[in-house]
């Protein structure tokens, strides 16, 4: 037998979800088994797997040790690593992160230790304020994300508490989502509220908007206000007001306004070869715009943090070079009226013939600070 005792960043959760990260060996099918027949119990009682646990509660496991046994984290990599981390804002609670084009957030089949999450999980080792050995379930952790080649603000959690919190606040539409972008053409209006339709697929990590709901769609709000146009382009601050998978490249790209260097929903030829070869699309500024001030984050309501402009490696250039120009037309209604549509690599077709005219400008490097990477700073692709 072996008994769990709850600490306080294993509180506040389910007794299935404790125990799915507490004892990774165990199948989430024999889990409620062993549940049922009182082989796993909560303060020597039985229990069920809705159950929600509290500080200092004790889990008893009358289960064979070799469900104990599963991989562990490589806690020797949170020592190695020398953690490159912007900090925006701190404090006992939260992270929050400037994350540079390029560098991926979580681990993939390229990156293990390279990530952002783990220079963030190094940092706070580090610093004496996570220690994984000392942790059953939880493990500082991302309350949002942004994708591969789009740097901007993101949100760490320090304790289970805080990331319970944010995320709840997140899904409440409590906090507000600023970026920076530049798109092609100009916009019909100085300011406005986009609303459609966007279906993910994720076999080919795009997604599809249309103007009506498909089957498997959900709905998109993106607001825009225009801060510049020049040369045929504009420099606009986007809100998200829903934060689906590519909201605001597809979803400008859908009203004929990909943005500046995106090759999956925009046609980028000129763009990298103008230097542009991602897209420039920046999470600029976050708002706590918490209801009220209870709770253990309540103290960040009305709280405003952003990058500084210079920060961002296109505003500069925005103002001093002359960029491609190139605006797609929007996509005629499909013939079962169902609405337009954009997919990746703007199966829009539009064959922008000025383009094809080979851009003049010299190749852009990043405002200050832009070239910092981790790692070999591999900026092909997008992995989200």
């Amino acid at each position: 037998m072996r008994i769990l005792k709850v600490n306080h960043n294993d509180a506040g959760q389910r007794l299935d979800k404790f125990l799915s990260k507490a004892v990774q060996g165990l199948p989430m099918s024999l889990m409620y088994k062993f549940i049922r027949t009182k082989k796993i119990k909560r303060n020597r009682a039985r229990t069920e797997p809705s159950v929600m646990l509290c500080e200092g509660d004790e889990i008893q496991l009358f289960i064979r040790e070799e469900f104990f046994a599963s991989p562990e984290e490589d806690t020797g990599a949170l020592s190695r690593i020398r953690p490159k981390i912007e900090a925006v804002y701190e404090d006992d609670n939260i992270l929050l992160v400037h994350k540079r084009p390029g560098v991926l957030v979580h681990e993939d089949d390229e990156a293990q230790d390279n990530t952002l999450i783990m220079h963030i999980k190094a940092y706070l080792a580090q610093k004496g304020e996570y220690d994984p050995e000392a942790e059953q379930s939880f493990a500082p952790a991302l309350c949002n994300r942004i994708d591969r080649n789009t740097g901007g603000i993101v949100i760490a959690a320090k304790n289970a508490e805080a990331l319970r919190v944010m995320n709840q606040k997140i899904r409440d539409d409590e906090v507000r989502k600023f970026y920076y972008c530049i798109v092609h053409g100009e916009m019909p209006r100085r300011e406005d509220t986009l609303r459609a339709y966007l279906r993910k697929d994720s076999l080919h990590n795009q997604v599809e908007v249309t103007d009506t709901p498909l089957h498997g769609s959900k709905e998109i709000i993106t607001k825009y206000r225009v801060i510049a146009s020049r040369g045929g382009n504009s420099l606009l601050e986007v809100e998200l007001v829903t934060g689906r998978t590519h909201q605001i490249r597809a979803h400008l790209a859908h009203i004929g306004h990909p943005l500046l260097g995106d090759g999956k929903y925009g046609v980028n030829r000129a763009d990298a070869q103008a230097g542009y070869k991602f897209q420039a699309l920046y999470a600029r500024k976050l708002i706590f715009n918490f209801k009220d001030e209870s709770g253990a984050l309540g103290y960040l309501k009305g709280r405003e943090v952003a990058l500084d402009d210079d920060a961002i490696w296109f505003y500069d250039d925005f103002f001093t070079r002359d960029i491609p120009s190139a605006a797609m037309p929007k996509p005629k209604p499909n013939q079962k009226g169902k609405g337009s549509a954009v997919r990746a690599k703007a199966a829009t077709g539009a064959t922008m013939a000025h383009q094809r005219t080979k851009s003049k400008a010299k190749p852009s490097t990043p405002a200050k600070g832009g070239k910092q990477r981790y790692g070999n700073g591999r900026t092909k692709g997008d992995r989200k």
